[in-house]
């Protein structure tokens, strides 16, 4: 067992690319893994500049200079991000405040409705579980409504850290655009001499996350505004609430079309009861998810959707558990680059075997 291990070791662990591609691994997880809190500001920025390229590549290709690109870039850039905070923000919140209001009827609602299933199946239901369900419920959503009252104090205490990052992050973005060559030319200079293997993994997966953040934000607003358009069409309560949820879903794959689903399916209950508006609103609201699945993200995402399901889930919940939001937003590209590494490492060591 122990020459096992040892030949094993000789064969992974020997090549000094190996190690230099390994050090490089272990470094970047446990920066990220302590200090993502305090590089939150650059994270964005990051993910930003990451965005805004294509469009200053193509400014570029037209005659610009760098420096100008970026400036009109970010200009329209800005310009749209505030469009978004003034219209779009304000309704959504309104509709979110008159969500929480309508929470209590819509509970009693639904015990209504649940009343009347003893009744109907006695056999297969009894009165006292639905009763203690629904205490248990009522007492939940009210433990909800303080932790939102109190979460909504203590929000107030970081107004002035989110404005301090409303001014740090577009000048980190204007510089991580503006000097990208010399930034990345500095990284060279600190990895190690031999990151030959590193750098075959960096190249694939520099271009795997920009095609990724790209399609996720096209992903977002396309099934955003198809899901609003259905609602508003269907004339559903919240419309433009759930349809902002719905678009957000897709940063969990999978997990999230199935928690966004919930509200949709309390308000449609409760606006329509189970009638001919509420199974039409249904069918429609699973045709554009079913539209996303199988035809927006393969057309998106033509390399990360290789992954299996499986995979992509414990993805989501084991980087998600180690770095919250950041691990779930880049779930699936941690994913590839583990599927990069595992791959592209043993064919470079067994090219180097002698024959």
């Amino acid at each position: 067992m122990l020459d096992m291990l040892l030949q094993w070791y000789r064969r992974r662990f020997t090549d000094p690319q190996a190690i230099a591609l390994l050090a490089i691994l272990v470094a970047g997880f446990c920066i990220l893994y302590f200090l993502n809190g305090i590089l939150a500001p650059l994270l964005v920025a990051i993910v930003l500049a990451y965005l805004l390229e294509w469009p200053t590549v193509r400014l570029q290709r037209l005659g610009c200079t760098r420096t100008l690109s970026v400036c009109v870039v970010l200009t329209l850039f800005t310009g749209i991000v505030m469009l978004l905070l003034f219209v779009i923000a304000p309704l959504s919140w309104q509709q979110a405040l008159n969500f929480m209001a309508d929470l209590p009827s819509m509970l009693n609602r639904f015990y209504d409705l649940a009343a009347t299933l003893p009744k109907r199946y006695p056999a297969l239901v009894d009165a006292g579980i639905i009763d203690m369900m629904m205490d248990n419920l009522r007492a939940r959503l009210s433990g909800v409504g303080e932790s939102v009252v109190k979460y909504s104090l203590a929000s107030l205490v970081g107004l002035l850290t989110l404005a301090i990052y409303l001014i740090i992050v577009p000048l980190m973005v204007f510089f991580l655009l503006k000097d990208k060559e010399q930034m990345l030319n500095a990284v060279r200079r600190v990895l190690p001499r031999e990151h030959g293997l590193a750098g075959l993994v960096w190249t694939e997966m520099n271009q795997q996350i920009t095609n990724y953040i790209r399609g996720k934000v096209l992903e977002m607003v396309i099934v955003g505004v198809a899901t609003y358009l259905v609602f508003f069409f269907m004339d559903l309560r919240y419309s433009l609430l759930l349809a902002v949820l719905v678009g957000l879903s897709v940063l969990i794959p999978y997990i999230g079309a199935m928690l966004v689903t919930i509200p949709v399916i309390v308000v449609a209950l409760f606006q329509w009861g189970v009638g001919a508006d509420f199974w039409t609103l249904i069918v429609a609201y699973l045709v554009v998810q079913g539209l996303d699945g199988n035809l927006l993200v393969p057309l998106l995402f033509s390399e990360a959707v290789n992954l299996h399901p499986l995979v992509i889930i414990l993805a989501v919940v084991i980087f998600g558990g180690l770095w919250g939001f950041w691990g779930v937003f880049f779930a699936i590209p941690l994913a590839t680059l583990i599927k990069a590494v595992i791959h592209v490492w043993p064919d470079e060591l067994l090219n180097q075997e002698p024959q």
